[in-house]
Formats: structure tokens, sequence, C-alpha cells
């Protein structure tokens, strides 16, 4: 796993799981605590991730929202975004343009 960027934007690429869960969480809390509005949080290189690293996730859009801040997912991978809908998350989460409608069940 590897985290780039700064306060406004970060990139997270590789697997977010429970072996990367801690150094991505320190770095998102810190970008979360250093900046001011929206942090980016750029998906686009993330092969995968397990319930840890949706968890990390989860915990540095609550970080967000106690510092006055709002977490913006941006590329998400398909495979991704299915599970937010699964979930629900992606009622909770703020995605930037929305979600692929491939993603969404169909009714």
């Amino acid at each position: 796993m590897h985290i780039r960027g700064d306060h406004v934007e970060l990139v997270v690429g590789g697997r977010l799981d429970v072996r990367s869960a801690a150094d991505a969480r320190t770095a998102l809390h810190a970008a979360v605590d250093d900046g001011v509005g929206d942090l980016v949080l750029d998906l686009s290189e993330l092969d995968s991730w397990d319930a840890t690293g949706l968890g990390v996730i989860m915990g540095a859009h609550r970080r967000a929202g106690r510092c006055g801040r709002r977490l913006v997912l941006r590329g998400v991978p398909p495979q991704m975004q299915r599970l937010l809908v699964a979930t629900r998350l992606h009622r909770i989460l703020a995605i930037e343009g929305g979600l692929a409608a491939e993603s969404l069940p169909h009714v």
C-alpha cells in the first residue's frame, strides 16, 4: 500500500487491508488534522480493500466530520463501488461524481 499527497488530496494505491491499516490510519488522520475544507481521497490506484481498510476510511470520514471537514472519495474502482452500495455506505460517504450506474442494484 502507498499513500502520497498532502492535507488536501491523497492518492491511495495497492492493498488497503489489515496489514496496511495502521499506516493508512496514521497518514489519513494526519492529513485530516493538518488541513481545512474537503480532503479528497483518490482511490483510482487502489487494487483492493478488506473490511479493515473500509473501517480505516470510515474512521477518517468520522474524524473529518469532527474537524469540520469532509472526506471525498474520487476514482473509486467498480468492484469497490459495488461494496459501498451493498453496505449502503454510498449513502454516507461523499463520492465525487456519484457512483457508476452499473454498480447500483437494479430494481
